[in-house]
């Protein structure tokens, strides 16, 4: 099962500062042991939402706001995407990350289940196809990672 694990931002995040070296090497640490552990598939911080976009569709009409957002607390600041068997397993990885920002501050991280083809019903030969148009991508974007490393 995979889960996309999601940070918040918080007020220093939106304003583009950076966290503490003391934070970044613990986080790195915690990385470090969910890549030997085979779990972390990947991990990425993100850039103020001011630097940002949305693209807003309403009524077939596509329309682009530019950040920054309003709402600190509900924009994301960064990600894990991990491969567990379980969520419990995954609650249990979290709970060992260091706090995103700091021991002295209130954060959270959220985790949610990826929806994967083979979670959909099996109603007709539609679902083995989805099924199977998604391995070819996760084949191509493998392909395609390699050929970057």
């Amino acid at each position: 099962m995979r889960f996309m694990v999601i940070l918040k931002a918080n007020k220093d995040s939106e304003a583009g500062v950076p966290p503490k070296w003391e934070l970044i090497e613990a986080t790195m640490r915690f990385n470090e042991e969910m890549v030997k552990a085979g779990v972390m598939l990947a991990a990425e911080g993100l850039h103020p939402s001011s630097k940002g976009a949305r693209v807003r569709f309403d009524h077939g009409k596509r329309s682009v706001i530019d950040g920054p957002f309003t709402e600190t607390k509900e924009l994301v600041g960064g990600f894990w995407l991990i491969e567990v068997k379980s969520k419990e397993e995954a609650i249990e990885w979290m709970k060992r990350c260091p706090a995103p920002f700091g021991d002295d501050e209130v954060s959270e991280i959220e985790i949610r289940q990826v929806i994967e083809m083979s979670d959909l019903p099996e109603e007709d030969e539609r679902t083995a196809e989805a099924v199977a148009r998604e391995q070819r991508m996760h084949d191509e974007l493998a392909a395609q990672a390699a050929k970057r490393s």
